[in-house]
This record gives C-alpha cells, sequence and structure tokens, in this order.
C-alpha cells in the first residue's frame, strides 16, 4: 500500500461554487516535496490537514474530523473507462491519492500510518455536491457518484508529521464492527434504515454521522 501523490488546491474561481467571493479549492494538483499534515482545528473556522491547501467552503468542508480527503486510484481507474477521459490524481479533489488500499471499505476508526509519522483516522465517506459536478463537468455526476458509492475516506489527524508522495501506508489499527466509509456514506444518504448500525463505530464516526444515528434510533423508539 502506497502514497500515489499528495494534493493541494489553492482558491480558483469557479461558477458552480456558492461561495461569496466564487472560490473553491477542489481542483487538487500532485506537488513535490514534504507536506505538514496537522489536526487544523474546528468545522466551520479551520480548513484542511494539510499546509497549503485550500479549503474555501467551511461550512461543510474542512475541519479536525475531515481534514484530509483521500481517494483510491483504482476508483479513479474504473471511473476513466466509465467516463472515457483521463483522470489525474487529485481529480475527485483529494488530498490522498492511494494506491492498494481500499478506501471506500475503510471501516470507521481505521488508523492508517503513513511515512514514519503520520497516522490518520477514517471518519465518514464523503457527500458529493454542486462544486464537484461543476468541477467534473458531468452532467447527473452528483446521482453517478452517489449510486456507485465509491466514496473515498475523510480521516482526521491523530499524529501530526509530514508526508510525500511514494510513502508506504499501512493499517496499524482494525476496528471489530463492519461499519465503512461506504456504508455510512449510504446511511446518511439513500438508506436510512442503515443509520442504527453505524452506532457501533462509537465516537469514531464522524460527529454529524453520529447525531444522525441517534436522532433516527430515538425517533424509532429505540
Amino acid at each position: 500500500m502506497q502514497l500515489l501523490s499528495v494534493n493541494l488546491g489553492r482558491p480558483t474561481p469557479s461558477p458552480h461554487t456558492d461561495q461569496v467571493d466564487g472560490v473553491t479549492g477542489i481542483d487538487k494538483q500532485p506537488v513535490d516535496g514534504p507536506v505538514r499534515v496537522a489536526a487544523p482545528g474546528p468545522k466551520g473556522v479551520a480548513g484542511s490537514g494539510l499546509a497549503g491547501d485550500a479549503v474555501c467552503e467551511l461550512r461543510h468542508h474542512g475541519g479536525d474530523d475531515q481534514a484530509v480527503y483521500a481517494f483510491a486510484r483504482e476508483d479513479l481507474d474504473d471511473w476513466e473507462k466509465e467516463l472515457g477521459r483521463t483522470l489525474r490524481n487529485g481529480s475527485f479533489g483529494e488530498n490522498l491519492t492511494t494506491n492498494g488500499l481500499n478506501v471506500s471499505g475503510a471501516l470507521i476508526g481505521e488508523r492508517w500510518r503513513i511515512g514514519s509519522e503520520v497516522v490518520l483516522e477514517v471518519t465518514s465517506g464523503r457527500i458529493p455536491c454542486r462544486t464537484f459536478q461543476g468541477h467534473l463537468g458531468e452532467r447527473g455526476w452528483v446521482k453517478r457518484f452517489t449510486r456507485k458509492g465509491a466514496t473515498g475516506a475523510y480521516l482526521r489527524v491523530i499524529e501530526p508529521g509530514e508526508i510525500r508522495t511514494g510513502d508506504p501506508i499501512e493499517i496499524v489499527h482494525l476496528p471489530e464492527h463492519g461499519v465503512t466509509a461506504a456504508m455510512e456514506f449510504r446511511a446518511t444518504t439513500t438508506e436510512r434504515e442503515l443509520l442504527p448500525r453505524l452506532l457501533a463505530a462509537g465516537p469514531a464516526l464522524h460527529p454529524e454521522a453520529l447525531a444522525q444515528a441517534r436522532k433516527y434510533v430515538a425517533a424509532q423508539g429505540g
């Protein structure tokens, strides 16, 4: 398992964002050299966990529980075949493009060591948005991405440090529950009957998903 590229975004004008200033950081580009990774702070105030990476829409992106976004090269390859176009590393707005790692199938609370210093923990899948659709220029993209369910994974920073292209990735902790990033995504979008199952992931789960699951269970009289 390997880190194929580290991808950073700069504020770029886009007609597809709801930001008042009309800019987005979704167009992530591979970079050379080491990149510092650390917990950025609370959502709504802080942005990316990677130094030099722009997160412009702080209402829905960034913060400690969405500090880093990872996507598998294997899933990009699948989309290349389906869309009939080349998708470079970073095309889906991911900070980390990986090889040999089932990112969407990663367990909530699963921890990865990248290189010799950084440890990250899986918190949730990624929900597509209008900016993502506009960035790719594919009609009906939000629905297509949702239907496929290969969401990639958001991660929080457990141990800060530096990472770089080519670093090995090691899974250093595997929880005993079966709640994956892809399951969390389905539960919070199209298959709400799965929400009670998310509670098995405990506090490792993204706080917003955890709140949804608890609200659903309470409404069902659980």
